[in-house]
């Protein structure tokens, strides 16, 4: 089929109002309507749907666009049709969620020729009944949207994917159109060769997107610094990505307690909710859409001002993508992403159990992120490197590590010992083994290969496995070293790589960036701290310690039993001066706040006045009220004196899991009676002994510490109990 470029131009801006194509867009689309395959490669907001949607409406017979999200082709076929008014049959989607009426209506329209556009999911597609269908309708091409779903390496690896070749060899052979805004040169390779089309042409644009600032924060206290972010960005619509469901209804539960107009949105809601949810953040009912990653493939939202990740993605092409959704109108786009090394450690939880190919991919993918996060280079040179790209610029001027460079050294004789090892071992390795040696860090793994006796071992003992691991990435970055992403990311010397070593340069390199330890999900339990500690005031951290050794000497009792040291430390960064404000502090409930708070908040007012501090903005972030059922439950259950195993078993827990629950709610200040329990199970003189050394003797409520202490005389279970006991009567 022949179109001149005239009518080309005539049709987009009949139907979508544009008097120019975007970059390769009219290339692109000139190729498939001459019967050709084309592989799409562009990254978010450049406009990939034009490719196939335009060539669609143009052309012989109808287009079947297979899309992995329903709420995506249900926003593709609104779109559709209000670029075609009057005309709704002309775009239509097939999936689960239609129902035989609806089913019979894109029936009717397809064999009547009025469907220029179907979309379909490949779950849908695999349908005997769908496919008798479809090969009774002339079909001008297939448009794989989101292609990186094919491959294994790919972020949002779908198996149904694979099958779409097979699948249209038996309803009728066309043109092919693969379109993803993410994919490595591997995925790249493993998607042409799934659809079986290695005649394609590859279009491929500039993974950068100048307009997109990129930050990774420390993941100290991510609720307060996102509610104070969106604060300062007043109407600005934002996406918040967290990798739980849990998270995100208590995300969106929070901004809309602090008077931030918020959504969740992700697969277990239904898909009625869903939609709503989704509709209210287009029709900027909401500002914010708090979501899994469930959230946003292909969403045609072109004024999202903020991308913000709670939790580090599980890859960069999952990252690229998500934070690809800012600003795709070319203006403003922050991306923000909270990091701490315990979330790395989840994700590699969630993976055991998989099948060992599956984990070795995605623990590869996560070493890529971590090495990301933590890196000093350029963020934008990292990305694009990633996705086979050099950026050739040294300060982009738009992310963290550009407007606040850290400190540089000559790295010539650390890279070059890198390469030495490398080059010395007979086989390759991965970049945390190479890593582990030259720190001379020991593990199973070293031994087994008797690298602990290489001569290299321990070269480079004065700086940790993470320094070296910043190094060989920076080696990565400048094609020096090689990894095979095959062989799950061993690494080589490339050419260059050994003619540096021949002849080594100048050769700058960035030194690592040390994180917190990050916070925890769960209520905070025996006095477990959640900020990485440090970073406050330490004028006033040492005058509220010497305030609480006065009060615990009034009152009898130890330090701690006041206020932990994570209390004290969140009082001299946030100078609460009210008791509402003291209840933000970590390890503060109402009951504390009230009964040991006033004579530390006029410590801390007459110390900001004296010294004219200024507090945080004033900004106080409202917690949300804990209103668990199983904490309500536990508490009654307590208070009709049941015993502890009847409560546990009512609520399918173990022992364990109730005393946890237990100790988050005497925590945060409630009073509970065991004594009752307490009585029926433990010796009175045992309850005493631990009762004593709590009030006399313990320095600190950590469990480790106190059976350490003990010198295992009594059992956990007895420990905890007459903790929580204690607790309840001198703290609460």
């Amino acid at each position: 089929m022949t179109i001149d470029s005239a009518l080309l131009h005539a049709k987009l801006k009949e139907f979508f109002g544009f008097d120019s194509f975007k970059a390769d867009q009219e290339r692109i689309i000139r190729h498939l309507v001459d019967g050709n395959n084309a592989f799409v490669l562009m990254p978010t907001g450049g406009g990939k749907s034009l490719c196939y949607q335009l060539p669609a409406l143009v052309m012989e017979g109808t287009a079947i666009v297979v899309s992995p999200l329903i709420a995506l082709m249900k926003n593709q076929v609104d779109a559709i049709r209000g670029f075609v008014a009057g005309n709704d049959g002309i775009a239509h989607f097939l999936n689960s969620s239609l129902n035989k009426a609806q089913i019979a209506e894109v029936r009717n329209d397809l064999l009547s020729g009025a469907t220029k556009l179907l979309y379909v999911a490949p779950e849908s597609l695999t349908k005997a009944e769908n496919i008798a269908m479809l090969k009774e309708i002339r079909i001008s091409f297939y448009a794989v949207d989101e292609a990186h779903c094919i491959s294994e390496w790919g972020h949002d690896f779908r198996p149904e994917y694979r099958r779409i070749r097979n699948i249209i060899e038996d309803i009728s052979v066309a043109p092919i159109i693969a379109l993803t805004a993410t994919a490595t040169p591997k995925v790249q390779s493993d998607i042409i060769r799934n659809l079986g089309m290695t005649d394609a042409t590859v279009f491929k644009s500039s993974f950068n997107r100048p307009n997109l600032y990129y930050e990774i924060r420390d993941k100290s206290d991510p609720k307060r610094d996102i509610i104070k972010y969106i604060k300062q960005n007043p109407g600005k619509s934002g996406i918040i990505y967290c990798l739980s469901r849990k998270k995100v209804e208590e995300m969106a539960e929070l901004l809309n307690i602090n008077g931030i107009k918020a959504a969740p949105y992700h697969a277990g809601l239904d898909a009625k909710t869903r939609a709503e949810n989704q509709d209210r953040f287009l029709m900027e009912d909401v500002d914010v859409i708090v979501a899994t990653i469930a959230f946003g493939m292909g969403i045609d939202k072109p004024d999202v001002r903020f991308v913000i990740h709670y939790d580090i993605p599980k890859s960069i092409e999952g990252y690229y993508q998500e934070t690809g959704r800012a600003g795709r109108d070319g203006k403003e786009g922050q991306c923000i992403t909270f990091y701490s090394y315990k979330d790395i450690q989840k994700l590699e939880k969630f993976m055991q159990g998989k099948p060992v190919a599956e984990q070795e991919i995605g623990k590869q993918l996560l070493m890529e992120t971590v090495a990301y996060a933590e890196s000093n280079t350029c963020r934008r040179k990292l990305l694009l490197s990633y996705f086979g790209e050099d950026y050739h610029v040294d300060n982009c001027g738009a992310c963290d590590n550009c407007l606040h460079p850290k400190r540089q050294f000559d790295g010539r004789e650390e890279m070059s010992l890198v390469i030495e090892l490398i080059q010395s071992l007979p086989e390759h390795f991965k970049m945390e083994h190479i890593a582990n040696i030259l720190a001379g860090e020991s593990n199973s793994i070293i031994k087994s290969y008797k690298h602990d006796r290489l001569e290299l071992f321990g070269a480079g003992k004065d700086h940790s496995v993470r320094f070296w691991s910043a190094v060989i990435h920076q080696g990565l970055i400048l094609h020096l070293l090689h990894k095979d992403i095959e062989s799950y990311g061993l690494l080589s010397v490339t050419a260059e790589g050994l003619k540096f070593y021949e002849n080594p340069y100048e050769l700058m390199l960035t030194e690592d960036r040390e994180f917190a330890e990050g916070e925890d999900d769960d209520d905070e339990v025996a006095g477990a701290s959640v900020r990485g500690g440090g970073g406050g005031d330490e004028q006033l951290l040492a005058m509220l310690k010497e305030l609480r050794r006065e009060v615990a000497k009034k009152r009898n009792l130890q330090p701690w039993v006041i206020f932990g040291d994570p209390s004290l430390e969140d009082m001299s960064i946030m100078y609460p001066i009210t008791v509402d404000e003291l209840k933000n502090c970590q390890g503060v409930g109402e009951g504390k706040a009230r009964k040991f708070g006033k004579p530390f908040l006029d410590l801390i007012a007459r110390y900001v006045e004296e010294n004219e501090i200024d507090r945080p903005d004033d900004f106080v972030m409202k917690s949300i009220v804990n209103k668990s059922v199983n904490k309500v439950f536990i508490i009654q259950s307590v208070d009709r004196k049941l015993p502890l195993e009847d409560i546990a078993d009512a609520k399918g827990m173990d022992m364990e899991e109730l005393l946890s629950e237990i100790e988050a709610i005497v925590y945060s200040g409630t009073k509970l009676n065991l004594d009752y329990y307490i009585e029926q199970t433990l010796d009175d003189d045992v309850v005493d002994e631990i009762y004593e050394y709590f009030h006399d003797e313990a320095e600190s409520d950590s469990l480790e510490v106190v059976m350490e202490d003990l010198r295992d005389d009594y059992d956990e279970l007895e420990v905890r109990l007459v903790r929580l006991k204690f607790l309840c009567e001198v703290a609460n």
